[in-house]
């Protein structure tokens, strides 16, 4: 078997906390990290345009430098993660690109994609997913487990029901 960790930046940790414990002890592990391709254009354009502003020529591969030094901070992080994990040999990979597209190729290889919910965490509900990992797990061609980073809310936190379903409920039946 082989299951997959994928690692964001403010869940990583809660992820691999939670999964540790049901990774069987003879799966092959990798854990992916994927270095978003639109911030760093985003980034990149912002502060090309303005180094244009007070330099007479403004500084090209601002972009490539970004993504070269966030490649960087995503190896320290999987390395942390492997660490965490207290596994020795562990597959490392790294990806560059839309987060959600690269989550989905990467698990082609996997049996099994571990993620952290990354939306709201104080309450049960779909909100607890981000956009991000609501594609991963509407596409994923693999299993999917989702954990919670932290502790998971009460069932109280559930959000009542609309309006017009307990409308509905209450109504006396027709007929």
């Amino acid at each position: 078997m082989h299951v997959m960790l994928w690692l964001a930046e403010g869940t990583w940790e809660g992820c691999i906390d939670a999964a540790a414990p049901l990774i069987p002890e003879d799966a092959r592990v990798s854990l992916l990290y994927v270095v978003p391709e639109d911030v760093l254009h985003a980034a990149g354009a912002a502060a090309e345009g303005l180094i244009g502003r007070w330099r007479s020529r403004p500084q090209t591969g601002l972009t490539e430098q970004m993504a070269a030094e966030a490649m960087a901070s995503g190896e320290a992080l999987v390395a942390a993660a492997a660490e965490l994990l207290g596994q020795a040999d562990v597959g490392r990979v790294i990806r560059r690109g839309r987060i959600e597209r690269e989550v989905v190729q990467a698990a082609e290889a996997a049996d099994l994609l571990v993620a952290a919910r990354d939306g709201d965490r104080s309450r049960l509900g779909p909100h607890s997913l981000g956009p991000a990992t609501r594609f991963v797990v509407d596409h994923a061609p693999c299993s999917v487990l989702l954990v919670w980073p932290d502790e998971a809310p009460d069932v109280d936190s559930i959000p009542p029901p609309p309006e017009s379903r307990r409308r509905d409920q209450s109504a006396p039946p027709r007929g």
